[in-house]
């Protein structure tokens, strides 16, 4: 397929269809990768779960005052949060992944909720094109490369 004639339209349409495939069968590790992340997770702390320190210095360490989505200083958006750009929804086995791990603010993360990465670059093209470059950038290749060969 020649993806130099397709419209952006068309292209987001195909990544679309890409981003809501189901690649992967979860075995008993995948399932206790992704309890270990529930555990691991919460920077701010959890009823059930609690905080880590292994978390918040992974936070510390990868992110600056600012969310790099929307370019506002976490203490004005209610805080850190660590989210998954390929969402533990959708891709349970990546849960442990770091690769798949950013720091963005709270309202950002609730924003994006469980949209897949394609769908999220869309529709921040189509609402924010401003913050469409940072997007872009910090799209996972890597992850989505390996999901495309699984």
């Amino acid at each position: 397929m020649n993806l130099d004639d397709k419209s952006l339209e068309e292209l987001f349409k195909l990544a679309a269809v890409v981003g809501n495939k189901r690649y992967h069968k979860l075995t008993a590790q995948d399932f206790e990768d992704y309890r270990k992340y529930d555990y691991w997770r919460y920077v701010n702390g959890d009823s059930e779960c609690g905080t880590t320190l292994e978390s918040q210095t992974w936070v510390k360490e990868h992110s600056d005052r600012d969310c790099p989505i929307c370019d506002q200083k976490y203490s004005f958006k209610s805080g850190r949060t660590i989210d998954h750009k390929l969402p533990r929804a959708q891709y349970p086995w990546l849960s442990m992944d770091f690769r798949n791990f950013w720091v963005i603010c709270q309202q950002c993360n609730r924003e994006k909720a469980e949209m897949n990465w394609y769908e999220y670059e869309h529709y921040i093209y189509v609402n924010y094109l401003d913050r469409y470059s940072v997007i872009r950038d910090a799209r996972p290749r890597e992850l989505l490369r390996s999901l495309k060969q699984s």
